[in-house]
């Protein structure tokens, strides 16, 4: 099994501070994004993410976020399996520092 890459909650802030243009995906319950996401985030449920594979793309990387970081590094290894291009955020929404708004 190949590893998957990370990063920090801390690195992500940055570089969403820096203006970066990153593709974040929110793989938490609907309850939980109700209490926050990081802004751009797109939430797809974990369990929904089989069969949302039509809105990724190979070409691009994307960023995921749960509520400690276990969910989406499971989403990691899925979607890096199917060929995507993946890196988890170590620590979840638990580490965040950073701004949150409501799921849109």
């Amino acid at each position: 099994m190949q590893e998957i890459k990370t990063i920090t909650t801390d690195e992500l802030q940055k570089k969403l501070e820096n203006g970066e243009t990153l593709e974040l995906v929110d793989v938490r319950e609907d309850e939980e994004v109700a209490e926050g996401m990081i802004p751009g985030a797109r939430h797809i449920k974990m369990g929904d993410i089989p069969d949302s594979l039509d809105q990724f793309n190979t070409d691009k990387e994307y960023f995921l976020i749960c509520r400690s970081g276990n969910r989406s590094g499971n989403v990691a290894h899925y979607l890096q399996d199917q060929g995507y291009k993946v890196v988890n955020m170590e620590g979840g929404m638990l580490d965040w520092s950073g701004k949150t708004e409501p799921k849109k």
